[in-house]
């Protein structure tokens, strides 16, 4: 058995900061059909052919049940005026879709009026990987606007800047 280093895990986190992140809310449904979503910044595209997204949700979140028995997703990328939306999914409310602007998309998956980008996914793999489950998923359909992304950076919320227009 492989024996880890215990961190100091506020200075952990604090270094993970350092790698600013988009913000993203991912949607599905519950067996009652009732939207379901959580904010994320485990966001990452794995590969183009196939399209496949990774994301990741911790496994005491109450909204997981409903991620496995749907085997759908939708990852909406959040645009710089849905700071509100990031927080309000965020929290321990009821419902979080309440007053949200969402129609049902291809899959049923509620789709969130407004972002920046919105990837609708069916669940390709699910993997157990320590405090977290990982979600791999195949892209059936997306839609990509002018809205510049909300982003994550040093553990608050933040705009980006263009630097130089090469691509990595």
């Amino acid at each position: 058995m492989i024996t880890y280093k215990e961190f100091n895990k506020q200075e952990y986190r604090n270094a993970l900061g350092k790698f600013g992140t988009g913000v993203a809310i991912v949607s599905t449904k519950n067996t009652a059909n009732l939207p379901v979503g959580v904010t994320i910044n485990s966001f990452n595209s794995v590969s183009l052919d196939p399209p496949i997204v990774l994301w990741s949700l911790n496994k005491q979140s109450p909204s997981l049940q409903a991620f496995d028995e749907t085997g759908k997703f939708v990852i909406h990328v959040l645009s710089q005026d849905q700071l509100d939306l990031s927080k309000r999914f965020s929290s321990r409310i009821e419902d979080k879709f309440a007053n949200v602007g969402y129609e049902f998309g291809q899959s049923g998956v509620p789709l969130i009026q407004g972002c920046s980008a919105v990837f609708e996914c069916t669940t390709w793999h699910r993997q157990e990987v320590g405090d977290h489950i990982l979600f791999l998923g195949l892209v059936e359909n997306f839609q990509s606007t002018e809205k510049e992304a909300l982003l994550y950076y040093k553990g608050r919320y933040a705009v980006g800047a263009e630097l130089e227009t090469n691509s990595i």
